[in-house]
């Protein structure tokens, strides 16, 4: 089954609007050790949690915002707050999407809706949209910005990974970066991040050593707002856009420019927008990739119905936090299994 051939629109018309109470709390999940980008350390992460109960039943869904853009758990609260008297009123995921913007609010309360109907339906979120049913996939393990000995020390240590993205910092070690974790692991599907770190011309030094090492991927290699420079550049591996990737009205202007979507559910506003967002890629000849914000299982649980579709999975956030936070995520044989009775189970 192909993605195109779902019809969300369908789909939605089939839900009946329900008016849910509002009810949600601010965590901080607590990471084993900071989580170094190009540009940012994260030594915890904010998340909320997001409960919305009707008919004695309650959907939840967890949500981290986007830290570049602002979107932190205090606005996403404000916004979620603002949402009950429209929710008491009666609300449906078309009218979600008139009242909120993109971003972890949306997200939140889209997804929560969706585990609401699921529970409300007797039937599985997968099955109410026609979508494949989740299997477990594999994902990449993500390596940190640090020294080029530190991240090929950990590409060792995710001993069970059967794909590995780095991170990369836009300074002269990129390249040993690179080499490092290549030669430490020879045998797995390599992907590197640069988060907005390069440049034409850094990008263009580092090329022999990302053909040696047969990357795959490289994702955002520059700002938002110079995409365009990738148009003089001939790159052989497949370039996905990320941050500059926010929400359906962006395709079109960077199709021109990569080859691949980093779809992020937090950045474009839950399940629902994330699917749209898809099918318009793949109608663009984009390839689709599936990521995610630092989060436990909860927040993995909805994209891993996308990811069903991606050619490229990133959904390892769990990974990184402190065991109290990890939820219940299994990671096993390089694959994320995620737990039926988490999320959208019905």
């Amino acid at each position: 089954m192909a993605l195109a051939t779902v019809d969300i629109d369908a789909a939605l018309a089939r839900l009946e609007p329900c008016a849910p109470r509002i009810r949600f709390e601010i965590g901080k999940l607590r990471l084993v050790e900071p989580f170094r980008i190009s540009d940012h350390v994260f030594e915890h992460v904010d998340a909320l949690f997001l409960q919305l109960e009707a008919e004695g039943l309650v959907g939840r869904a967890e949500a981290a915002g986007v830290y570049y853009l602002g979107d932190d758990v205090a606005g996403m609260a404000g916004a979620l707050a603002a949402m009950r008297t429209a929710s008491a009123a009666g609300i449906d995921h078309a009218r979600l999407a008139r009242l909120l913007p993109p971003g972890g609010a949306r997200n939140a309360f889209d997804c929560a809706l969706w585990d609401l109907q699921a529970r409300r339906t007797g039937t599985p979120v997968w099955q109410l949209l026609g979508l494949r049913p989740p299997a477990p996939l594999v994902t990449t393990f993500t390596i940190g910005h640090a020294s080029p000995e530190a991240m090929s020390e950990r590409a060792i240590g995710y001993a069970q990974a059967r794909a590995i993205k780095i991170k990369l910092g836009g300074d002269r070690h990129d390249e040993q970066r690179i080499r490092g974790v290549r030669s430490a692991r020879p045998d797995v599907w390599l992907g590197v991040d640069a988060n907005r770190s390069l440049t034409p011309a850094s990008l263009e030094s580092l090329l022999p050593a990302l053909i040696e090492a047969n990357v795959a991927l490289l994702e955002q290699p520059f700002e938002v707002g110079r995409d365009s420079e990738l148009a003089a550049l001939e790159l052989p591996l497949v370039v996905a856009a990320d941050e500059s990737l926010q929400s359906e009205g962006d395709l079109d202007a960077l199709s021109r420019y990569y080859r691949s979507v980093n779809i992020k559910l937090d950045k474009c506003g839950g399940l629902t927008a994330a699917l749209r967002l898809a099918q318009r890629a793949e109608a663009l000849g984009l390839g689709l990739m599936v990521g995610n914000m630092i989060g436990t299982a909860l927040a993995m649980a909805p994209a891993c119905l996308l990811g069903q579709y991606c050619a490229v999975v990133d959904l390892d956030g769990p990974i990184f936090l402190d065991v109290r936070h990890s939820g219940d995520a299994g990671y096993r044989d390089g694959r994320f299994h995620c737990p039926a009775a988490l999320w959208g189970n019905g």
